[in-house]
């Protein structure tokens, strides 16, 4: 109930306001949480993170990493935050996000704005660690001459502070930056971060994410590359530049969508994954997750574990909580005794 009357409040703001608001009720503890939801059927090993469920905020949430505490206490089995840069940077010019209301979705073009690496570090080194594992998006600055190495200079800088981190080539709002998906620019750019990750004191697992606009050829290029490089997992996927089937006032905005009418393309993508990567990487499923029924039906077609983000708009931070608890009905109602047994168990419907 008092949920549903902050969501209603929030919603009389503009959506970037609204945003900004949610993380201070977070961070003045104006939110109840649940603590750490696990069970034996739920607790998940992703790429040697020992999570204990697979439910996973996906990043863009906490860009700067300012309510790490109160969200892996929010009921995640981890939590991803950024994405962080080299150097700070204001991002696109407002407004920048919009919601979509009748589609339940979202629209972004923020741009990466974020304080910088230095700053988020120091955020990161101060918290408490815990059961959550907490990983990092890495991006690239818009004015850099070398966004491939930007990606390692942000790791080498957070990289101490975080349980994992993720390559981030696919966003649509930094010019170019999706170019580097391409089989040379991604193989030159996964190992120079590789690199850097081999000289950290503690070596986390990195993964790739992608996004849902590709072809089946350049997916199977990603696949080989990420097969070769050494990365841990891939995320599948980012916000899409498709607007069909929209019905919402802002549909015709610039940026990346992201919410319920990216479920079906990315989860495709994420069957075609798994094909390509034969059970050889762990796969992450984001997008278009708003319940249970739609995490599920992610891990049944090939992912270890799932993000989601754009469904809190709507439906509160308890999601998170509400999307474990009922998983773990789910699994147990199919008779699977951990969340591994069903990895994959429907994909074939999916391709």
């Amino acid at each position: 109930m008092i949920e549903a009357l902050g969501l209603a409040v929030l919603r009389r703001f503009d959506p970037e306001r609204a945003h900004g608001l949610s993380l201070r009720a977070l961070s003045a503890g104006l939110v109840p949480l649940p603590g750490v939801i696990t069970s034996p059927r739920l607790a998940t090993n992703l790429a040697g993170l020992e999570l204990p469920n697979p439910v996973g905020l996906a990043a863009g949430f906490d860009k700067n990493a300012t309510v790490v505490g109160p969200l892996t206490r929010a009921g995640f089995g981890f939590v991803e935050v950024g994405a962080a840069t080299p150097r700070p940077q204001p991002g696109n010019p407002q407004p920048r996000l919009f919601r979509l209301t009748e589609d339940r979705a979202a629209i972004n073009r923020f741009g990466f704005n974020n304080e910088g690496a230095e700053a988020i570090a120091a955020r990161l080194a101060a918290r408490v660690r815990g059961a959550v594992p907490v990983g990092l998006n890495l991006g690239a600055n818009k004015d850099s001459a070398d966004k491939a190495l930007d990606f390692a200079q942000v790791l080498a800088v957070c990289g101490p502070h975080v349980d994992f981190a993720t390559v981030n080539v696919s966003s649509p709002n930094t010019e170019k930056l999706r170019d580097l998906q391409g089989r040379a620019a991604l193989s030159a750019l996964l190992a120079g971060v590789m690199e850097t990750r081999d000289a950290l004191a503690r070596p986390i697992p990195i993964f790739l994410k992608i996004a849902p606009d590709l072809t089946v050829d350049e997916l199977a290029e990603i696949a080989e590359v990420a097969l070769t490089s050494g990365v841990s997992g891939i995320i599948a996927t980012n916000t899409t530049l498709s607007r069909e089937g929209l019905v919402s006032a802002g549909k015709s905005q610039m940026g990346g969508l992201s919410g319920t009418p990216l479920f079906e393309k990315s989860t495709q993508v994420l069957a075609q994954l798994s094909v390509l990567t034969e059970g050889k990487l762990p796969l992450i499923g984001v997008g278009g997750i708003s319940g249970a029924e739609e995490a599920y039906v992610k891990i049944l077609v090939g992912a270890s574990a799932v993000q989601f983000y754009t469904a809190m708009v709507y439906q509160g931070i308890s999601l998170a909580a509400k999307i474990v608890r009922g998983l773990d009905k789910l699994l147990e109602r199919d008779g699977y005794a951990s969340v591994a047994d069903a990895v994959g168990k429907g994909r074939a419907q999916w391709l």
